[in-house]
């Protein structure tokens, strides 16, 4: 791509200018109809070091109204974000519907420079390649307008700018040490840049721009940015067509299949507890030295036993380690954004735990159910959510996934106690009641759910909870069983 690059040549200046001026009116029409029409947009612009990029984003901004665009550099996020996975970034500040995101450098400045300092290895820059075409497939998917820019200069030209930049002390400073490494280096970031952009060229295909003749960049960019937002107004959001990747799957019985007549007494379930309790606290400490993230996900049934559950898992946990996060329905912010953004903005930082009491499986369940979602929608989301796991492991997560499960007439039961008990009513609701007379539409929800995504590296467990002591015990074992096994892993790892 990049190697047989046709360079531009010199336009009229005066002609450039007209063109920029009515590219400029035109963008500034189409705001209110953004806004309308509820499109997000996310452009990357890309490129190298002393290209203009800032340059290129302030001409584009120059007549959007500032509340329908920002402007992001993940060069300037802050140092404890290395603590996520390296998607995290950008994953939490794609835009609202209806507004633009620029974005000085991204996921490929990033990728490239570790690969060639050997920061990350072969299968670690494989495994980002994916996450990115997976990552930009899933926004296009759910609506979003994707542009991609690369800024093109040639050495000469990078170092004149460089020199020029460093000869003023008002300037100086943005010429950083990694700038004129990679000046040195020119050839291999060429091949780096290059192999990248081949390899994340689909679906959403990268336009290289000659950075070398500022004005005609401008106008490219800004051409490019008009037209397929024109043309993305005039058709509408686009929506993905569900498929199905070969993920590798645990084979989950159906729900109506499972044993549930699991019981513990009493004296043999405190004994357990306080035993199991004291081996997860240990592990916490290692898990934090370790720097090991681990994400535990709750589903079940209303009145499963979910918070009780939770609870006797956080109660040993370092409070300064640990977040319960509640999902309920999403707030205005969250709807107008792809519906997996609120579970990258929740994540834990490595060494943490994160218990989430409700997940992105709201999509293929209630969204589903309740028509929340299209039907492409929600079929698009197993191999999604499949995906965003797999990113999560790859990162190092600890993902454990469990669906606390109880029959319909221990829902009843505990349903009317509820209601009967006043210090509990505040348990049940009207939804609650609605909801269960969905149970059979529920259980083949969940079945399908269960189904197409216990995946080998984020497992479901189905928790039998009739017996709220059996499934508190269970599920602190199965937590205990995972970590200790990723702390064995990662000690095998530093050995190595």
């Amino acid at each position: 791509m990049l190697k047989k690059f046709e360079w531009k040549k010199t336009e009229d200046k005066e002609q450039l200018s007209g063109e920029i001026k009515a590219l400029r009116d035109e963008l500034l029409g189409q705001q209110q109809l953004l806004r309308e029409k509820k499109l997000p947009i996310l452009v990357l612009i890309e490129g190298w070091a002393a290209a203009g990029k800032g340059s290129l984003i302030k001409e584009l901004i120059s007549e959007i109204d500032p509340r329908f665009y920002n402007v992001v550099s993940p060069a300037v996020t802050p140092e404890s974000e290395a603590r996520y996975p390296f998607l995290y970034p950008y994953a939490a500040a794609i835009p609202e519907n209806g507004k633009i995101m620029f974005l000085d450098s991204g996921w490929m400045e990033s990728t490239v420079r570790k690969y060639l300092r050997r920061e990350i290895t072969q299968e670690e820059y494989k495994r980002r390649v994916r996450s990115v075409n997976e990552f930009e497939r899933q926004l296009r998917d759910g609506g979003y307008l994707l542009l991609k820019i690369f800024l093109h200069i040639d050495k000469k030209e990078q170092f004149q700018r460089l020199a020029a930049l460093t000869e003023h002390a008002d300037t100086e400073w943005r010429v950083t040490h990694e700038d004129l490494w990679q000046h040195r280096e020119y050839a291999r970031f060429l091949n780096a840049y290059d192999e990248f952009m081949e390899k994340t060229n689909d679906p959403v295909k990268w336009h290289i721009l000659d950075g070398s003749k500022r004005k005609t960049a401008v106008r490219d960019a800004m051409k490019l940015l008009v037209k397929k937002t024109e043309k993305a107004l005039a058709e509408g959001r686009y929506v993905g067509e569900p498929f199905e990747e070969d993920f590798p799957l645990i084979k989950m019985p159906r729900l109506k299949d499972v044993d549930l007549s699991y019981c513990m007494d009493e004296e043999t379930y405190k004994k357990e507890l306080k035993k199991l309790q004291g081996r997860l606290s240990e592990l916490h400490n290692t898990v934090y030295r370790k720097k090991i993230p681990v994400i535990l996900c709750y589903e079940g049934w209303d009145a499963a036993g979910k918070g009780g559950n939770i609870r006797r898992v956080a109660y040993p946990l370092d409070p300064r380690g640990f977040d319960v996060k509640p999902i309920a329905s999403p707030e205005p912010h969250e709807l107008n954004r792809q519906y997996l953004w609120r579970f990258w903005t929740r994540l834990p930082r490595t060494g943490h735990i994160c218990i989430f009491d409700r997940t992105w499986y709201g999509r293929v369940m209630v969204e589903r159910l309740e028509g929340f979602c299209s039907e492409k929608d929600w079929k698009r989301a197993y191999n999604e959510i499949n995906e965003f796991e797999r990113q999560l492991t790859d990162w190092g997560a600890v993902v454990l996934k469990f669906w606390i499960h109880i029959d319909q007439e221990t829902q009843l039961a505990r349903f009317t106690e509820r209601q009967n008990t006043p210090e509990k009513q505040w348990k049940i609701t009207d939804e609650d009641w609605r909801n269960r007379e969905k149970w059979p539409q529920y259980e083949i929800a969940v079945d399908e759910m269960l189904q197409k995504t216990s995946t080998e590296n984020a497992p479901w467990y189905i928790i039998e909870s009739n017996d709220k002591k059996y499934a508190r015990i269970k599920t602190l074992k199965i937590i205990i069983k995972a970590l200790e096994k990723a702390c064995e892993e990662q000690f095998g790892k530093s050995m190595g």
